[in-house]
């Protein structure tokens, strides 16, 4: 009988809410953490606004001399990993658990832009010797996992999931199978992204992939909706802790819910463009409720990739037809980029929080900016309002550049 895999802990850095519970209760009200950029001018760019989180100190998670040595994106990651591990009471080196069966994988898409984009600047002005030492290490996607397993003493496989917008959800699926097989009894895995910086905003301007919705940043994130007009880019960390049942019942935790399924798949397609069919984003959600071995009728909820984009938010649509028959009208369905923004190689590790605690507690986020119904989206994405009521499995959705497709579900423990 293959290992299950539970989910004991939950850490997110966000746009709406620097923990978890801040967080969850801000996306059940509606609100929005989208605002005009205040860490640069944004004087010429075409979009002026993000998902920025404008109150976050790293010497409350790590000491500031550490802080100092670790690019934005590797600062949240350590953060949301210090909650993930408290709510899951869990200290890897106090002698509770073998930390060489302790796995790090966090996934990242831009790693440290920020840091890049700076020292680059620098070296143009002031010339080679005053880049800094630290750039090399900063810049490296896989530093957010790097670091974890450093300060935390983790010291079982440590990797780094580069997938675009689906590392985070690829990150927590190839965690959990690394606990099914018998590799490790715990993993943290999850998703961190720091992103917001000019040469972000531009590139994804010159793309044509971010809203330009100047005069209202806070409806500008409309997944669904017929005004939509590209996402908004965001920043944070969504960590989970993935525990097997035998390491759960020795250390007397109780799951927050069941690791059921993870399906991935590849578009091959386009560079940018998700399949117009929708069969890569169908066939990573098939994969995903197989192997937790449910049907459509099981499924109570769908947080979905729902990036506010043209493409997207049709073709995604059309994948959850393919896949759920006569249930998808039935099946409740929100985005949470709506409120937070697109967190990029962030989005799988955040979202994923977000159907762990909709699973959990018998309560989902709604889909907010959605005021003009799109013929083209006509599933039950829950505008405005919350659902309440008992979710026995749901699945969260990611899509990322590069045909990347990547599907969980969870399930409610009942006992």
């Amino acid at each position: 009988m293959p290992t299950s895999v539970f989910v004991t802990g939950l850490g997110l850095v966000t746009p709406v809410g620097l923990d978890t519970e801040s967080t969850w209760q801000a996306l059940l009200r509606g609100a929005s953490g989208i605002d005009y950029i205040k860490t640069f001018d944004t004087d010429g760019f075409k979009t002026t606004f993000a998902g920025e989180i404008t109150d976050f100190d790293p010497a409350d998670f790590m000491e500031r001399k550490v802080a100092l040595r670790l690019d934005r994106f590797a600062q949240f990651a350590v953060a949301a990993t210090r909650q993930a591990l408290d709510n899951a009471s869990l200290v890897i080196d106090d002698g509770s658990v073998d930390p060489t069966r302790v796995g790090v994988v966090i996934g990242s898409g831009m790693g440290g832009i920020i840091t890049t984009s700076a020292q680059s600047r620098l070296l143009e002005e002031r010339g080679p010797a005053k880049v800094s030492p630290f750039l090399m290490p900063m810049m490296l996607p896989d530093m957010a996992a790097g670091q974890v397993s450093i300060l935390f003493g983790a010291r079982g496989p440590n990797y780094c999931i580069v997938t675009a917008c689906s590392s985070g959800a690829d990150a927590i699926g190839i965690a959990a199978e690394m606990i099914r097989r018998g590799e490790v009894d715990i993993a943290i895995a999850g998703g961190a992204e720091a992103p917001v910086c000019p040469i972000g905003i531009a590139g994804f301007n010159s793309c044509f992939a971010l809203s330009t919705r100047n005069h209202d940043p806070k409806g500008a994130s409309r997944p669904f909706d017929a005004e939509r007009d590209g996402f908004v880019l965001a920043e944070g960390a969504g960590v989970l802790v993935l525990e097997s049942g035998a390491s759960m019942e020795r250390r007397g935790v109780r799951p927050l819910a069941n690791l059921a399924g993870y399906g991935a798949s590849s578009d091959a397609h386009h560079i940018t463009q998700p399949k117009p069919t929708g069969e890569g984003a169908a066939l990573a959600m098939k994969k995903a409720m197989d192997q937790a071995n449910i049907t459509p009728k099981d499924l109570s909820y769908i947080n979905s990739h729902g990036t506010g984009t043209l493409l997207n938010d049709k073709y995604e649509t059309l994948a959850i037809k393919r896949v759920m028959g006569n249930e998808a009208q039935k099946v409740k369905i929100s985005a949470t980029k709506s409120m937070t923004g697109h967190l990029l190689g962030a989005a799988g590790g955040v979202e994923a929080a977000c159907t762990v605690l909709a699973v959990n507690r018998g309560e989902s986020p709604p889909t907010i900016n959605l005021s003009t119904p799109d013929p083209d989206c006509d599933l039950d994405y829950t505008p405005y309002t919350p659902y309440r009521g008992v979710v026995s499995a749901a699945m969260s959705n990611n899509f990322g550049f590069g045909g990347h497709n990547a599907s969980l579900v969870f399930t409610r423990v009942t006992s």
